[in-house]
C-alpha cells in the first residue's frame, strides 16, 4: 500500500509540475502580454475584450473551462496538499541554501496566490457571466476599481503580479529538476539564472499592465469610441 501511494504521489507531483507550465503558465504569459495593450490605450485594450467576447459563447466557455479552470484548479489544489505535507526546514542553519529558499518562497507564493485568484477570477471572469456583460472587465471599469480605496486594489494587484511571476519563473526551475531535464550541477545552476532573468522580465510585464490602466482617459460609453465617432460623422443610421 505504500509503495502504491508513493508512486501515484510521484506521478501527481509530475503532473502537477507540467501543469504549472502548460497551461497555466503559457496562458499567464499570453494573458498579461494581451492586457499589457493597456499602454496603448483604453480603445486598444477594449480591443482585445471585444475580439475574445465575438467568439461564440459556447466556444469561448469550453476553452476557458478546458484550457484554463480545470488545469489551475488542479494546480491550486493539489500545490495545497503538497504545502500541506511538506516540512519547511529552510530556518535550520544548515539547510539555508539559495536552492532551498528558492523553494520555501515558491511555495509562499503559492499560497498568496490560491487567495489572490480567487479575488481576481471572481470579480472578472465570473462576475461577466453573473452580470452578462463584458463591461465590468473594460479599461474604464480596471481604472476606476485599481484608483478606489486610496489606489490599495492597485497595490494589492502589484503583489499579485509579483508573486505569480515569482511562482512560474522558478516552477521553470523546479521543472526543469523534477522532469530531469537538468541534472547536473552546471545545468541546474543556468536555469537558475534563466528564472531570475524572466522573473525580472515577467515581472515588469506584468507591472506596467497596471500602469497602463493610470496613464489614459478611459473612454466612456459607446458614443466616444472612434468608429461610432466615424458614423455620426458620415450621417449614418444608427443600427
Amino acid at each position: 500500500m505504500s509503495l502504491a501511494l508513493n508512486r501515484e504521489n510521484y506521478v501527481w507531483h509530475k503532473l502537477h509540475s507540467l501543469s504549472g507550465i502548460i497551461p497555466v503558465g503559457f496562458y499567464m504569459l499570453q494573458h498579461l502580454t494581451l492586457n499589457s495593450f493597456t499602454i496603448a490605450g483604453p480603445e486598444k485594450f477594449n480591443g482585445v475584450i471585444q475580439f475574445f467576447e465575438s467568439l461564440p459563447k459556447h466556444l469561448l466557455l469550453v476553452l476557458e473551462i478546458v484550457a484554463i479552470w480545470i488545469p489551475l484548479l488542479f494546480h491550486a489544489v493539489y500545490g495545497l496538499f503538497i504545502v500541506n505535507r511538506g516540512q519547511s526546514n529552510y530556518f535550520e542553519g544548515k539547510y539555508k541554501w539559495s536552492q532551498n529558499r528558492m523553494y520555501t518562497i515558491q511555495r509562499w507564493s503559492g499560497l498568496f496566490l490560491f487567495l489572490f485568484l480567487a479575488f481576481h477570477i471572481a470579480t472578472t471572469t465570473v462576475a461577466k457571466y453573473i452580470g452578462g456583460s463584458a463591461t465590468i472587465i473594460e479599461y474604464a471599469a480596471w481604472q476606476e476599481k485599481l484608483t478606489s480605496y486610496g489606489y490599495a486594489l492597485f497595490f494589492v494587484y502589484l503583489l499579485g503580479v509579483l508573486a505569480a511571476s515569482y511562482h512560474l519563473s522558478y516552477g521553470v526551475w523546479n521543472f526543469c529538476i523534477r522532469w530531469g531535464i537538468t541534472i547536473s550541477d552546471k545545468a541546474q545552476l543556468r536555469i537558475q539564472k534563466f528564472s531570475f532573468g524572466m522573473f525580472i522580465a515577467v515581472t515588469l510585464l506584468g507591472w506596467s499592465v497596471l500602469v497602463g490602466f493610470l496613464i489614459h482617459k478611459p473612454v466612456v460609453g459607446a458614443e466616444n469610441t472612434p468608429a461610432m465617432t466615424r458614423i455620426v460623422e458620415l450621417g449614418l443610421p444608427f443600427a
